[in-house]
C-alpha cells in the first residue's frame, strides 16, 4: 500500500483552493505537481496562507471536523483600531446568520507582522487607519474571520492564515510548499497546539 502523503502550502492571494476552475483563474494545480492529494479544508480565493493537502481520508477528517475543534489561527487587517469592547465581543462569540460563533482567542498587535507583500495591495485611505488582530478559531464556518470582524464594526481587508493545529506558515513563502514527516503528521492526528517551525524541503514553482 502506498504510503499517505501530505504537505503544506502557503497559498497566494486570489488563488482558488481547489485544482480545477472551467473558467481558467488560478488554482492549486498551478503550484502543486504531487499527484493524489487533495485540500483538507478552504481557505477564500482572497485569503491567503497555510492550507495542508493530503492523500490521507481519516487526517482530512481529522483536520476538518469542527468536532475536533483543531486551532486555526488568521492574521487579520482590519479597517479603523477595535477597541476593547470589539475584541472581547470577538472573544465572546458573534451572531452569525443566528448561529453565534464559539468562543475565540483574540488579541491586537502592536506592530504590523512581518509579511510578504500581497501583489494587490489593499485599499489605502487616509482617513481611515487599519490594525492588525491575531484570531484563533476552533471552527470553520463559511467566510468566518471577515464576517465576524465585519459584525463588530471592523470589516477585514487582507486575511492571512499562519497556523493550523501544530503546523505554523514559518518561513514557507506565497507558493511554496513542503512535505510533512511522519512525526509532523502524527502531531496534527493527536491534536497539538500551534509552535515550532516547519521542516523539510520546500518546493518551488
Amino acid at each position: 500500500m502506498r504510503q499517505p502523503r501530505t504537505i503544506l502550502f502557503n497559498k497566494p492571494y486570489e488563488v482558488l483552493p481547489c485544482f480545477t476552475d472551467p473558467e481558467g483563474r488560478p488554482t492549486l494545480a498551478d503550484y502543486i505537481d504531487l499527484p493524489g492529494v487533495y485540500a483538507a479544508g478552504r481557505l477564500d480565493h482572497d485569503s491567503e496562507g497555510l492550507m495542508i493537502l493530503t492523500s490521507d481520508g481519516v487526517l482530512a477528517h481529522r483536520i476538518t471536523d469542527p468536532q475536533h475543534k483543531l486551532k486555526k489561527v488568521y492574521l487579520a487587517q482590519v479597517e479603523r483600531v477595535p477597541d476593547e469592547g470589539a475584541l472581547k465581543r470577538l472573544r465572546d462569540g458573534v451572531l452569525l446568520s443566528g448561529k453565534r460563533t464559539r468562543p475565540a482567542e483574540v488579541r491586537l498587535l502592536e506592530q504590523e507582522p512581518s509579511l510578504p507583500d500581497r501583489p494587490v495591495p489593499i485599499r489605502f485611505r487616509k482617513t481611515v487607519p487599519t490594525a492588525w488582530v491575531e484570531i484563533s478559531l476552533r471552527e470553520g464556518m463559511n467566510r468566518q474571520v471577515r464576517r465576524m470582524t465585519a459584525a463588530v464594526g471592523h470589516p477585514t481587508l487582507r486575511l492571512v492564515r499562519v497556523a493550523i493545529g501544530p503546523m505554523v506558515l514559518g518561513d514557507l513563502q506565497p507558493g511554496q510548499w513542503r512535505e510533512l514527516t511522519e512525526q509532523e503528521v502524527a502531531q496534527i492526528a493527536q491534536g497539538a497546539e500551534p509552535g515550532g517551525r516547519p521542516r523539510g524541503i520546500v518546493r518551488r514553482r
